[in-house]
Formats: structure tokens, C-alpha cells, sequence
């Protein structure tokens, strides 16, 4: 396989940076609409810790759609 350009090293880089960060953001935001906030006051609590779980499939899912994005574009090509 050969090396990717800086283009494509770029596009790879920047999309996970972004479907990672706003796959959290999503993650954090339906755990809060389901009362586990991650980020809530107070001690660190079961309901806290299923909010970080929000958080983490988030980021997963955030990187999952970011990679299939990727690979439309290059089938498109």
C-alpha cells in the first residue's frame, strides 16, 4: 500500500479529530437528556459514571461515522 499524501493524511487526521470531538459532545449531550450527566456537580456517582459511558460510545460512534465518511469519498473516485 503506498504512503498517503499530506492531502490525504490531513483529510484522515481532521475527520477523526472532528467525528471523535463531536461524537463526545453527543455522547454527553443524551446522557444529560437521560439524567447521567458526566460533567454534574457534586461527587463522582453510578449515575455520573454511566454519563461517562454516554461519553466514551459517543466518541466511538463519532469516529465510526467519521471513517465511513472517508470511505465514501473514496469509492466515489
Amino acid at each position: 500500500m503506498p504512503a498517503p499524501t499530506p492531502r490525504e493524511a490531513l483529510t484522515e487526521g481532521l475527520a477523526d479529530a472532528v467525528g471523535f470531538v463531536l461524537g463526545a459532545l453527543a455522547g454527553w449531550q443524551v446522557g444529560r437528556l437521560l439524567g447521567f450527566d458526566a460533567l454534574a456537580p457534586g461527587a463522582f456517582d453510578v449515575r455520573s459514571g454511566i454519563g461517562v459511558a454516554f461519553v466514551m460510545l459517543g466518541c466511538g460512534a463519532g469516529k465510526w461515522a467519521a471513517n465511513r465518511w472517508r470511505a465514501g469519498r473514496a469509492n466515489r473516485r
